[in-house]
């Protein structure tokens, strides 16, 4: 079993790392001296971040429960443990260290914040221990290749084409651009540019945003001034709420971000102001239980007593592609072991969404479609 996720008001560092050290309970008929298989994660248990992945790691913990309680891989249980980084890439790394040199984990996974996990790639190709999953879809952790590196979801890249091809099938072509004031922001800026123009858009202008959200007012008010059809926004955490209310009192044009941008404590901030915004999403849509990996997830939040949303879907889903690479890594998974296993999955379908790994390609997925937030918060494809 995982740690148990928290509440978001109740979501601070002491009660986190608390969950983290609770007793974890062998699932009945499981051998006590079988060593339990150790995953690692660093993430922000704390900080600004904290509150948007709360749903993500509860999805992660669900299918780490669900396969713990079916006897786990092998006959051994598998068991996350979670370092708090508060967001901070220096301490992602330091967490690295430790779950891999002091609590010997197989596998890292799950790292948050393209920094974070810009800062680990280095260590797990010295290490040569596999990080499998990350929150971050930034093409540049992907521009060089690292044998240990393995990616679940489409990248940012894939998502702006994506939107600036929706934009155009409506006839926006004249895109503003906002981004967030950090490197997030900043290494997503040019490609937004170079996306725009690729797909015969033009772009309208471009202004930043701080992580605070502080003067979001302003950035839509100078973007006013150049008349936009649209504006896609490439930012993340409170500033998302700040901009999308700024961008309806000034603009009152569509607003399209990315994926990882709209969780669902983001949606409760905005209340009504989130009517209309446009979400790309790189995971497929929960609420129709028409294939077996949405029906699996919609018994297991029934069963939980929680609605389903995208943020424990996505977290759900990388734990079950960690899982499948575990099955293949033999009895006694390492970590070079469950690396060869990974790019041997080939054609990977957990019954709804398609994979594909071999020893050329870590990165699994493309699938990308727009969804648009209508009444009372619920998502439309």
């Amino acid at each position: 079993m995982t740690r148990q996720s928290l509440p978001p008001s109740r979501f601070s560092r002491r009660a986190a790392l608390a969950a983290l050290a609770a007793p974890l309970l062998l699932p009945r008929g499981a051998s006590a001296q079988k060593p339990d298989i150790v995953i690692g994660q660093s993430a922000p248990l704390s900080g600004m971040m904290a509150p948007t992945m709360v749903g993500v790691f509860g999805g992660q913990n669900m299918a780490f429960d669900e396969v713990n309680k079916r006897g786990g891989v092998a006959g051994r249980r598998v068991r996350l443990v979670v370092l708090d980084d508060a967001y901070d890439a220096k301490r992602s790394l330091e967490n690295a260290r430790t779950l891999v040199e002091q609590q010997e984990a197989t596998a890292l996974f799950g790292f948050v914040g393209t920094a974070s996990t810009a800062a680990v790639l280095p260590y797990i190709a010295e290490k040569r221990v596999p990080l499998i999953s990350v929150y971050s879809g930034s093409p540049a952790l992907r521009a060089q290749p690292n044998p240990y590196f393995f990616t679940t979801q489409a990248s940012y890249a894939d998502e702006l084409v994506k939107m600036v091809r929706n934009l155009k099938a409506v006839q926006s072509t004249h895109i503003a651009v906002v981004y967030q004031n950090n490197e997030f922001g900043k290494l997503l800026l040019p490609l937004a540019e170079k996306v725009i123009a690729s797909e015969g858009a033009t772009v309208a202008g471009v202004r930043s945003v701080e992580s605070s959200g502080a003067d979001a007012a302003a950035a839509a008010q100078a973007l006013a001034a150049s008349k936009p059809q649209a504006v896609i926004m490439i930012v993340s955490g409170p500033a998302v709420v700040s901009y999308v209310k700024a961008n309806r009192a000034y603009l009152g044009v569509p607003v399209y971000t990315f994926s990882l941008s709209v969780g669902s404590s983001i949606l409760k901030a905005l209340g009504d102001d989130a009517r209309g915004l446009a979400v790309s999403r790189a995971t497929p849509y929960p609420w129709r239980a028409t294939t077996p990996l949405a029906r699996d997830f919609n018994a297991i939040m029934e069963k939980a007593g929680k609605p389903v949303d995208y943020d424990h879907y996505l977290g759900y889903i990388n734990g079950r592609i960690l899982l499948e690479g575990l099955r293949g890594a033999g009895r006694n998974p390492t970590p070079e072991s469950l690396t060869q296993s990974m790019e041997k999955l080939n054609r990977l379908d957990l019954g709804g969404y398609q994979l594909a790994y071999s020893p050329q390609n870590h990165h699994g997925s493309n699938f990308v479609e727009i969804t648009v937030v209508g009444p009372n918060g619920n998502f439309m494809r």
